[in-house]
């Protein structure tokens, strides 16, 4: 592999022009599909095959008018004595909701006067819309007019939110605010590694340009497919971040080329043949993590995947052909320091240094501290990731409601309203499809029964046509709480009970019940994709490093990393011990969260580790001597993996400083996993453990060397190569001189 990275960034360093320019093509053409397209991503989310969403077949099949989303619209009076019910606010709620009628896609409307739905307090009142359309399909310029016909009744100080699977404002607005702090983070963090400007810029323009094309692209494909707004956002963070750290290590070992003599177009091919094969088989096990998120079945994580899959290819992409041609546009610039004070100095005494004496650098002395200490460091390590783990064990699974929205959210707004004004339960309507009901009383027998269930707060048929009716049943839960999925497998496990003798056969659906399916689906599919990735991950690792022992070592740090991730943001977001830290409201923790979870820290722990054990593997192969390696390995990759790791967990953090719970809690889960991976497991604990093992952890049957081929991560087969046609040159020129004093001997009469 080092062969073929190293003809690929001579080519680009040689065709810097005709490869810059492929690169700004694509980028543009990828923005004018995605302004074409008008692509849009949204929240809903749904698994084809569930009981919720075969209930939402059958009401599309027979009932189209109640097959659509549906938003709840709750009124409420600021004034202590004012009432919803008097004279001149319940003209406005009613003449407000007559407009609606004849909004596109509104198929039924009804006033809170007319289902009796106002608290006892005179003060709250809940407004139903019944769309036509699936959530997903309601048009932005319908919406627009729902929120456009309710001024008139804010006008008359009545306070007016919004809530159910589709409403004004529920689309998530992506802010760039959290990747612009990412950026000037990173870039902070790459002056001080680099301690000059080109060299901190080119990792962060490059990233820049990949993450703009994927970005398009993904909108782009937005117009066809219903992508998740959370798909782009762990696009955008993946993307930003692999391609920075990709970049970073690529860059680091050119400028020490440079620092030791090289010329540019000797350093970036020779670059690119080492520590871009470490790039590849980083990048390789991520996207494989990424798209493993296909085999477990669900939609939206599969396009979550394949987007996030998608981004890092092109980060990869960009670090072997775009950084080879920047960096022939930039030359010696790169090794040349800034003169701001506390950068350049610094900066260039530590490079000179470390490039001369790599024993002398802080991560040297911290990897000398690990390997001597083994035993003490390996106890601590998993000590403190088993004591972080602890909180994981409480976890509980749950799709994001309005209870754990931002107070200043119109979502946050109607649900605390709701629930003041008429209970929790009223968040999270379950709906009834009955099927093959022959008569009204039918209908009634089949609302009777489950009326008697436990949680039930009011059952309340809607509709019956077709052989189908709709009944409508309010638990006296929240939508999240336990106690209503007990409620939706009670009914679900009593079917028989319910239907009685009407032959009827029920259904439980709406947007609560899917949401509960969705979750219950996730986690039975964590156990498969686990052992997928991983098992898919164990064979690129051991045919990366050509042992077993050293894949097997990683997928346990991942596990110890993984697991204490986990138990953080339990105890953050689901504890809420960072309630009044991050301004959340305690709440159940994503259902989706732990399986990206797993593909995306699994894949970023293996780009450490191969970024570590290569160096180390290298400095083995060139001595033989396992703890010196180990030693050296560690010494030589720590500050580039510090700088990586840092710009990594900065670019997760920043997304904390959003407004939606989801991000936050997906930026944070993140940001730990990656801290806790880099700094305790594969700069602490990897180390500890390999230098105990010796050189056993390098051990493979002869068997496995004749069958198993050697891809040269390290790049010794691509330095014997070279030094041989440096000896072939040197040997050719040498004849070439003893050749002219002959030849002139000759010429002389």
């Amino acid at each position: 592999m080092s062969n073929y990275l190293y003809r690929l960034a001579r080519f680009a360093f040689r065709r810097r022009r005709l490869v810059l320019a492929a690169w700004l093509l694509s980028a543009i053409a990828a923005i004018a599909v995605a302004q074409l397209s008008g692509g849009k991503t949204n929240d809903t989310f749904t698994i084809p095959g569930t009981e919720a969403q075969n209930a939402a077949a059958v009401l599309q099949a027979k009932l189209p008018a109640f097959s659509g989303g549906q938003s709840t619209i709750v009124f409420a009076t600021t004034n202590g004595t004012a009432r919803v019910t008097d004279p001149a606010a319940k003209a406005a709620i009613e003449s407000a909701m007559t407009k609606l009628k004849s909004i596109p896609q509104v198929s039924a409307v009804t006033t809170p006067f007319q289902s009796h739905l106002v608290s006892p307090s005179g003060q709250i009142a809940l407004g139903q819309l019944q769309w036509s359309a699936q959530a997903t399909a309601v048009k932005d310029s319908s919406l627009n007019a729902v929120k456009a016909a309710m001024k008139p009744v804010q006008a008359d100080g009545v306070q007016v939110a919004y809530n159910g699977s589709v409403y004004p404002g529920w689309r998530t607005v992506i802010s760039e605010v959290p990747e612009l702090i990412g950026l000037i983070i990173a870039f902070g963090i790459l002056m001080i590694t680099f301690g000059a400007f080109v060299a901190a810029g080119m990792p962060i323009l490059g990233a820049i340009i990949g993450v703009i094309t994927t970005l398009m692209g993904i909108t782009a494909v937005a117009s066809v497919v219903t992508i998740a707004s959370a798909s782009t956002t762990v696009a955008l963070m993946l993307g930003l971040s692999c391609g920075i750290d990709y970049g970073l290590f690529i860059l680091s070992r050119h400028r020490t080329n440079l620092l030791n003599g090289m010329t540019p177009e000797e350093s970036v091919p020779l670059a690119m043949g080492t520590a871009g094969s470490s790039v590849v088989f980083a990048a390789l096990t991520v996207i494989i993590a990424l798209c493993g998120l296909t085999v477990v079945g669900i939609p939206f994580l599969t396009v979550m995947g394949l987007a996030a899959a998608a981004s890092v290819t092109v980060a990869l992409l960009i670090a072997l052909t775009l950084l080879p041609a920047m960096l022939g546009f930039a030359g010696p610039k790169v090794a040349r320091f800034t003169r701001l004070p506390l950068l350049g100095a610094r900066a260039e005494r530590v490079a000179r240094r470390s490039a001369a004496d790599p024993d002398s650098s802080a991560g040297a002395g911290w990897a000398r501290f690990v390997v001597r200490r083994r035993v003490a460091v390996l106890i601590g390590g998993i000590a403190l990731l088993g004591v972080l783990a602890i909180p994981a064990l409480t976890v509980h699974l749950g799709l994001p409601s309005g209870a754990s929205q931002p107070a200043g959210n119109t979502q946050r707004q109607a649900y605390d309203l709701t629930t003041e004004g008429f209970g929790a339960g009223f968040n999270g309507a379950l709906l009834i499809v009955a099927k093959d009901v022959s008569s009204p009383a039918d209908t009634q027998q089949i609302a009777g029964a489950l009326a008697k269930l436990p949680d039930v707060v009011k059952v309340t048929p809607v509709t019956t046509q077709n052989g189908i009716s709709l009944i409508k049943l309010i638990p006296k839960s929240g939508p999240s709480d336990l106690a209503t999925t007990t409620l939706v497998h009670t009914i679900r496990d009593n079917r028989a009970a319910i239907e009685g003798q009407t032959g009827a056969h029920i259904l439980v659906g709406g947007t609560t019940a899917s949401n509960i399916d969705v979750s219950a689906k996730l986690s039975s599919a964590l156990p498969i994709f686990l052992v997928v990735v991983v098992g898919l991950a164990f064979i690129l690792l051991t045919f990366a490093f050509r042992t077993i022992l050293v894949p097997i070592k990683s997928i346990l740090g991942f596990l110890l990393s993984m697991a204490a991730a986990l138990g953080a943001q339990v105890a953050i977001f689901q504890w809420g011990w960072g309630q009044s830290i991050f301004g959340i409201t305690p709440a159940e923790t994503i259902s989706f969260l732990p399986i990206i979870m797993l593909a995306i820290i699994f894949g970023l722990s293996s780009d450490y580790e191969v970024f570590v054990v290569s160096r180390i593997k290298e400095e083995y192969t060139r001595n033989g001597d396992a703890r010196r390696a180990v030693q050296r390995g560690t010494g030589l990759s720590a500050r580039v993996v510090t700088a990586a790791a840092m710009i990594m967990f900065s670019i997760f953090v920043a997304f904390m400083f959003t407004n939606d719970p989801t991000i936050k809690a997906i930026g944070f889960s993140f940001a730990v996993g990656v801290f806790l991976d880099a700094f305790v497991v594969r700069l602490t604990l990897v180390p500890a453990v390999m230098a105990i093992a010796g050189s056993r952890l390098w051990y493979h049957p002869r068997w496995f060397a004749r069958y198993i081929p050697d891809p040269d991560i390290e790049g010794q087969r691509l330095d014997r190569e070279l030094a041989g046609a440096e000896l072939a040159l040197a040997g050719t020129s040498a004849r070439s001189d003893r050749a002219r004093p002959a030849a002139a001997d000759r010429r002389v009469p």
